[in-house]
């Protein structure tokens, strides 16, 4: 048999020890919620999905398109980081589209690094995060991230270890899976800390919008230098509930921008022109849907946490992303993420994320996802109730 090295690199995938189990039982005749994987059950607004249609029965829309994204849709995505966060970007030099947020990053490290390349990701995090760098080849040290932690300092700690040096730090704020959140002086500090040492920044921003309680999740552009020595990515999946049209942006570093642009021109012909015209609408188009799809996760946050903690798993209502990270009740953490999610799965029938898939620090939590209705949340706390001794 041949060995395909790249593959042999990357870890054996953990959620799909949960995932098997939940499609065993649905198989069985098991009413499972599932509030595991965060895929967006919400539908697309109308006036974007009629924009598709109307674009989709113009057979000039049905050739191939423009790798890096047609010229009015990256004229909408800078137009739209000027509205929101008065960020100032060349849509031809500073912009680039993407298949979703994932893609985008993966190809962009494809194209960065090289086998001995050392990458920094926070542990626990968004799997692609550490497997995009692990696929290029490149070394991975992971910088744990908590409410006990001073992420300054484990990166300081970190930087004077490694060698080499490290080439690229990625984050991601609101974080995913862990919800936390940052004000704009974080992201200086990471700006002052990448020119002092000559790394990369990759910041992943796909949870901008969904903000609660008057919160508002800043920029890492909106730092005077950021340009410099970063990118940013956005994904309409999020905001604009488009998770299947796989449409995301790359914006920052002209040189990181162009690396990302000449690979994916070797690699692709772009989105599909109809969803490319849809995502200008859903840009400079009213905002009214995002705040409706915002209040609607926020109303399942409410269901999920106030009802978690009357069933004894205290919990604090996170301020943005559409999970809610939960540490694993004290009886149960000996369990560790896999077991206790197979335990609410087969005992509660609910399904979540093993905090273990996101990293080794992950091990004591576990996440759901906001995916259903206040219905089905209520009955998944009457399953929880019950694995709980509640």
């Amino acid at each position: 048999m041949a060995k395909f090295e790249r593959i042999n690199r990357l870890p054996p995938y953990v959620f799909a020890i949960v995932n098997e189990l939940k499609m065993q039982m649905r198989r069985q005749g098991e009413d499972i919620i599932d509030l595991g994987m965060g895929n967006p059950d919400l539908a697309t607004p109308r006036h974007i999905v009629d924009k598709l249609i109307e674009a989709a029965s113009k057979a000039v829309n049905h050739r191939y398109s423009a790798s890096r994204g047609i010229p009015n849709l990256r004229r909408a995505i800078c137009d739209w980081y000027k509205r929101r966060f008065d960020v100032v970007l060349d849509p031809e030099t500073e912009a680039i589209a993407t298949m979703g947020a994932k893609e985008g990053l993966s190809h962009l490290a494809l194209a960065m690094l090289s086998p001995g390349d050392v990458v920094f990701a926070q542990d626990p995090t968004y799997p692609i995060h550490p497997y995009s760098a692990i696929i290029a080849g490149a070394d991975v040290r992971r910088i744990p991230i908590g409410l006990d932690r001073d992420f300054f300092e484990d990166l300081l700690v970190a930087t004077k270890q490694t060698w080499p040096q490290p080439k690229v730090l990625i984050i991601c704020y609101p974080h995913n899976p862990t919800t936390a959140t940052v004000e704009l002086n974080f992201f200086q500090k990471i700006v002052d800390f990448a020119k002092e040492h000559n790394i990369y920044v990759i910041h992943d921003l796909a949870y901008a919008d969904l903000c609660f309680d008057d919160y508002v999740a800043p920029s890492f552009l909106q730092i005077p230098g950021a340009k410099d020595v970063g990118v940013e990515f956005f994904s309409l999946s999020k905001s604009y509930s488009m998770p299947g049209w796989r449409m995301g942006f790359c914006c920052g570093n002209r040189d990181m921008v162009n690396a990302l642009t000449r690979i994916k021109s070797y690699l692709d012909y772009g989105i599909f022109q109809p969803i490319q015209i849809a995502s200008i609408i859903a840009l400079n188009g009213p905002q009214d849907c995002v705040q409706e799809i915002v209040d609607v996760y926020e109303d399942r946050r409410n269901a999920l946490v106030e009802g978690l903690n009357r069933v004894g798993w205290d919990l604090e209502k996170p301020k943005a992303t559409m999970f809610v990270w939960a540490r694993i009740p004290g009886e149960f953490l000996k369990l560790g993420s896999v077991e206790f999610s197979k335990l609410l799965l087969k005992e509660g029938k609910v399904a979540v994320s093993p905090g273990l898939g996101f990293g080794h620090y992950g091990d004591d939590h576990v996440r759901f996802a906001l995916v259903e209705n206040r219905h089905r949340i209520n009955q998944a706390l009457r399953g929880i109730k019950k694995v709980l001794g509640g």
